[in-house]
């Protein structure tokens, strides 16, 4: 009996390393799933990011326009005056 202890201590010590094998082995292909549905999907939280980015730069190309078009019709008032 005072064999057998020692032996079951070593054999549950050993083991711990396979179950954590076994473990990773099993949640593997959830883990790889979910994965490829997260890059599959958007989230509301990301729709609402890229749809805010969207909108900014709309706003900033359209800023950039308008400079732009008043500096041309600014180049044809002087122009025509001068």
């Amino acid at each position: 009996m005072t064999r057998i202890l020692p032996l079951l201590a070593l054999a549950a010590f050993s083991l711990t390393g396979c179950v954590r094998t076994v473990g990773t082995i099993v949640t593997a292909p959830v883990k790889a799933a979910s994965w490829g549905v997260d890059k599959a999907t958007t989230s509301q939280s990301e729709a609402d990011r890229n749809y805010g980015r969207k909108m900014r730069k709309e706003e900033e190309k359209r800023a950039r326009e308008d400079r732009k078009r008043a500096r041309e019709d600014e180049k044809r008032r002087n122009d025509s005056q001068g």
